[in-house]
């Protein structure tokens, strides 16, 4: 019997070293040394070693390492209430599409969920039963074996030295129509993954059930570029949702192969990617769509013979004649003011997308403060940068973060238009 998961739960930016204890579970130096072979000579961008510990960067998730899962959540308060920001972190993803629960199979996860891994192998496991339930799919193949019946053509070379004694056998090539096809292959892949690395008591059974459900299947290895080529259609949509999350895992996972004991999972996500693409589609609900853009790009430098270097602002906002540029920054303000590189950064989309005003939008308490740049002449006002902070209180659900961030970035902007001198 597996034992049960040990976990960790930091923060963002926090420390973990070797002997900290935290709910009877000890952060060892065999999970540090598993740690530093992830890390290896590429790096990572989730964490940095320091001396007898980790550092953990804006990246949040979960790292399982063997049996012990280190949960890192985001925070952007001075509370350290993990319950609520582990509800905040799932809740970010549900909304910005990266943890998609809208598959008739997802309506009713059955556990209550300790960690974002519980929730993805648990969602994986239900895709997989629904598959199940309504039929894995079939294709057509080409295989080459032996028969007892002639079936297809005769492979003549090998039909001599395969059955030199058993002339009543046929060492054919023929088509075959069955489940042994790519998308079974890699879903019965993930189900093998979920089963060694999983500790959760209420999924175990529900993997061994499909493991007898599932037709054996032959091992196939699995890369970004084998992930790419797979091509859906109306027969195998249904696939999508079960095969995107075995991609996440299975090309999340690295196996200890000197130990075989210490395997590392890694799911985890830009903190500010995820805070953009959260603020994005909550303004989507309060504009029209083709007055908001994402990633907009322009050039803006380039060496000869080398592709240019290009600004991209994370949204810009088309209202009217006037232009808006919204970067957003995880991060908490250091006595209310932004950075020096956040400024040029701010500096540099006004001139290049002609923006009337640009806005930093930051998580944390409430609050709106005007700002501008000044102008080439001296002392005079240029065009205005401001920065607006928007916070989510404990008792708050997603949606209403959500309503309130759309809410209080268009009230600005309408404020901005109306308003001539500074806000």
């Amino acid at each position: 019997m597996k034992p049960s998961r040990n976990s960790i739960t930091v923060f963002e930016h926090e420390s973990l070293k070797v002997g900290q204890v935290q709910n009877g579970v000890e952060f060892s130096q065999h999970h540090l040394t598993s740690l530093e072979k992830f890390l290896g000579d590429k790096g990572t961008p989730y964490f940095r070693m320091i001396h007898r510990g980790v550092r953990f960067c804006e990246f949040v998730g979960v790292l399982q390492v063997g049996n012990l899962t280190i949960e890192v959540l985001p925070k952007a308060d001075k509370d350290g209430d993990k319950k609520h920001w582990r509800d905040v972190l799932i809740g970010m993803l549900r909304k910005v599409g990266m943890f998609d629960i809208t598959a008739p199979s997802q309506a009713n996860l059955r556990i209550k969920p300790n960690h974002l891994l519980d929730l993805y192998f648990e969602l994986f496991i239900s895709e997989v039963e629904y598959l199940v339930h309504i039929g894995l799919v079939k294709k057509y193949r080409k295989d080459a074996c032996n028969l007892n019946s002639l079936k297809g053509s005769l492979h003549f070379s090998r039909h001599l030295r395969e059955n030199l004694v058993h002339q009543e056998r046929f060492y054919t090539r023929h088509t075959v129509y069955d489940r042994e096809n790519l998308f079974n292959q890699v879903i019965y892949k993930a189900i093998h993954l979920v089963e060694d690395i999983n500790t959760n008591t209420s999924l175990s059974s529900r993997i061994g059930a499909l493991l007898l459900d599932f037709p054996e299947m032959s091992d196939v290895r699995v890369s970004e570029a084998w992930f790419n080529a797979i091509v859906f259609s109306r027969k195998t949509e249904h696939y999508r949702k079960a095969i995107d999350i075995a991609r996440l895992l299975l090309l999340n996972y690295h196996p200890d192969i000197s130990r075989g004991r210490n395997h590392v999972l890694a799911l985890m996500f830009d903190m500010n990617l995820l805070w953009e693409m959260f603020v994005y589609v909550s303004l989507r609900k309060h504009l029209p769509a083709d007055h908001i853009r994402a990633q907009s790009s322009k050039p803006y430098w380039q060496l000869d013979d080398h592709r240019p270097v290009h600004l991209k602002p994370d949204i810009v906002i088309n209202r009217g004649d006037q232009t808006y540029v919204i970067d957003t920054k995880w991060k908490v303000l250091n006595n209310d003011r932004p950075s020096d590189d956040d400024l040029r950064q701010m500096y540099a989309y006004t001139r290049y997308f002609k923006a009337d005003h640009t806005l930093l939008c930051y998580p944390g308490e409430d609050k709106f403060q005007n700002g501008y740049f000044f102008a080439e002449e001296a002392e005079k006002i240029g065009s205005r940068c401001s920065i607006i902070r928007i916070s989510m209180d404990k008792e708050d659900k997603i949606s209403t973060w959500q309503s309130r961030i759309g809410t209080r970035i268009t009230d600005v902007l309408y404020l901005m238009e109306t308003s001539c001198a500074p806000i």
